[in-house]
Order: structure tokens, then C-alpha cells, then sequence
């Protein structure tokens, strides 16, 4: 009996540490984030698939006066094989000048497409306008475009966006909290107040009493060391630590678009008759037309007559929630009567409306 019951405790706590997640899984480290560039530049090399508008041929003819070519005043390049594109990275945290990152070109004119085109070097910059990266390389693009004499035209996926990878090179560091800091604080994806409870709890069995304490359902603040070396293996020790994050609270999301109903397993009922039905209503014109004998110098005249007819699919379907019902009874009971997804968004709103649904109902 006693060998019963410690296999009995091995299963419960193996089952509750595979329920459990890790810190890093549950919450990102405030200040240690990506940071979003932009830019603009040429794309040269397009087999006559380039820009028509002005602005493009002002950037070529302001590349070649700062490549010592100046073009005669008013001159207009008119090339076919260039396009102006934006161009868009993320920069990931901790990133090192010498280090590279992905690219996407995106035109802004109106090139047909920039497959086979080639990036000249362009500066990506930050919100605060400085550079951070400078971008160049040849463009892969996953879509085609092709058109005939005739005007008839095919495409394939998007030819206008293409991406380089590892097409830029990062010249500027971002400073981040985590260099100078004596503390970090971790901010889960979603707030809840037990779950940082729990968090604070493990952490402190870790670590020690008063290491971490909660600053609200969000943030987590860990006094960490101060020495650089010491902090990145204090941050990996933490963010490994297994978690049980709290269920989510009861909510019932409804997509009014396209009839999606997502319910998730803490919604709740309590006692309610629901009645279902569907009618039909059909209107018909047969318009009467009144046409006079051949002497008798009269005109024809149309003369509308409507129709107007009701319909009831079946019978009305009731069916009773008992307290407390769980989300497998709702939804067995919802579909044993044959309730489409728009009517089982109507039950669930009246049921709302009468208080019985112990739920958030967010309609997106």
C-alpha cells in the first residue's frame, strides 16, 4: 500500500511539472527587445520592369552627382531597369556592428516587378533617425509576372516584394538596461495575478527569500548582480525555471465576420431554457399585365402584385442548461439541435443578456 502511494505522488508531480513552463516561455525581459528600421533605395538590374515616375529618376540622377556623374539640369535618366523600393529590418537586441540581418524590399512606384534585381547600398535607420545598418545584395523574390502583346497578363504570387537575406550589415548598437542594471524585471505576455505570485514563488525558492517581488499582474522585478559576466548566468538561470501559469478567465470570442466561435474550458452556465428556430421569409413579384381590345384605343398598363410568404424550418428545439454546465455540454447541447455557427452566436449573446453566461463574450 505504501508503494501504491509514493508512485501515486511521482505521477501527480510529474504531471504537474509537465504542466508547467518556463519563465522565458511566460514573460520577456523589459528592455531587451528589437528594434524596427527603415529606408529607402534603388533597385538597378530590372529587365524593363522598372519605375515610370519621377521621383525615380531625380534618386538616380542624385546617386550619380554623389558618384562624381552630373547629369545637364532638367535631364530626366527615363530608365526602365530601375525601381525605387522601402526597404524594412528588425534589429534583434545585443546585435554587434559586423553582424548581419535580413532585408525586405518593397517597391513604391510602379515597377512591375523586381525579380533579378540587385539593392545598391542604402542606410537603414532608426525612430530617432540615426543608421543603424546599411543594406545591400541581390533581391530574392518569390513572385512572376508575365503579359502579352494583347494585353493579357498572368501573376504569381507578389513580384514587387523581395527580401535579401542577411542583405544588411549592422554598424550601431542599441544600449539596453540589462548592461548597467542592478535589477530585471520580466514582463509576462499575458497579466494575471496569480501567475506572477507563482512566479515570484519560484523564484524565490531559487534564489532565496526577497529576491524577486511583484511590482503589479505584469512585472516581476529579480535583484540581479552586478557584475556583467555573473548577470547573463543569473538571467539564464531564471529564465529556466519552470512556472504553472494560471488558467485564463472564462471568455467566449466571437469572429462576427466569418461565424467563428471560440469557447474556452472555464466558461460556465447557469440554469437557462433556450429556444431555437429558423424563419424563412420569401417575397415574390407577379406583375398583372392589362391589355385593352384592339378598338378600343386603350393602353397597356403592368400592374404590380407582391406575394409575400412565411416559412418555418421544423419545430422550435428547446433545450435546458443545468448549473454550472461545462464547456462539452454547451456544446453538445448547441449542436444537438443543428444550430448554425450565426445561431449559436445569437444563444450565446442572449444568454449573456440574461445573465446566465459566467463568461466575457468579445465579439471581433
Amino acid at each position: 500500500m505504501k508503494r501504491r502511494c509514493i508512485v501515486f505522488l511521482m505521477l501527480f508531480l510529474c504531471s504537474e511539472w509537465v504542466l508547467a513552463e518556463r519563465i522565458k516561455d511566460l514573460a520577456s525581459m523589459a528592455g531587451v527587445r528589437s528594434n524596427q528600421l527603415v529606408g529607402y533605395g534603388l533597385v538597378v538590374g530590372l529587365p524593363k520592369s522598372g519605375d515610370k515616375t519621377e521621383f525615380t529618376g531625380q534618386t538616380l540622377a542624385n546617386m550619380l552627382t554623389r558618384l562624381g556623374l552630373r547629369l545637364p539640369p532638367g535631364i530626366d535618366p527615363k530608365a526602365k531597369n530601375i525601381a525605387a523600393v522601402a526597404l524594412s529590418a528588425e534589429l534583434p537586441p545585443f546585435a554587434k556592428p559586423g553582424q548581419t540581418i535580413d532585408v525586405t524590399v518593397s517597391s513604391i512606384g510602379d515597377a512591375k516587378s523586381l525579380r533579378g534585381g540587385t539593392l545598391l547600398l542604402s542606410p537603414l535607420k532608426g525612430v530617432d533617425g540615426k543608421v543603424y545598418a546599411m543594406a545591400q545584395g541581390n533581391l530574392v523574390v518569390g513572385g512572376l509576372s508575365a503579359s502579352g502583346a494583347d494585353g493579357s497578363n498572368i501573376t504569381v504570387n507578389n513580384p514587387t516584394v523581395g527580401r535579401i537575406p542577411s542583405g544588411a550589415t549592422v554598424e550601431r548598437t542599441v544600449a539596453t538596461p540589462f548592461e548597467n542594471a542592478n535589477e530585471l524585471i520580466f514582463n509576462l505576455h499575458n497579466p494575471d495575478f496569480t501567475t506572477a505570485t507563482r512566479m515570484v514563488r519560484a523564484i524565490n525558492q531559487k534564489l532565496g527569500e526577497g529576491a524577486a517581488h511583484a511590482i503589479d499582474a505584469t512585472s516581476v522585478r529579480v535583484s540581479a548582480p552586478a557584475d556583467r559576466s555573473q548577470r547573463v548566468m543569473f538571467a539564464s538561470l531564471v529564465e529556466n525555471l519552470n512556472v504553472l501559469p494560471d488558467d485564463a478567465p472564462a471568455r467566449v470570442i466571437v469572429n462576427s465576420r466569418s461565424g467563428t466561435v471560440i469557447i474556452n474550458s472555464k466558461v460556465r452556465v447557469q440554469p437557462a431554457a433556450v429556444s431555437h428556430g429558423s424563419l424563412t421569409v420569401t417575397i415574390s413579384e407577379n406583375p398583372q399585365v392589362s391589355q385593352p381590345n384592339p378598338l378600343a384605343q386603350g393602353q397597356t398598363t403592368v400592374t404590380p402584385q407582391s406575394e409575400v410568404k412565411v416559412e418555418e424550418e421544423g419545430a422550435n428545439h428547446m433545450f435546458v442548461f443545468n448549473p454550472g454546465v461545462s464547456l462539452d455540454e454547451i456544446v453538445k447541447a448547441v449542436n444537438a439541435v443543428g444550430a448554425a455557427p450565426s445561431d449559436l452566436v445569437a444563444i450565446l449573446e442572449a444568454l449573456k443578456a440574461a445573465g446566465a453566461l459566467r463568461a466575457e463574450l468579445i465579439v471581433i
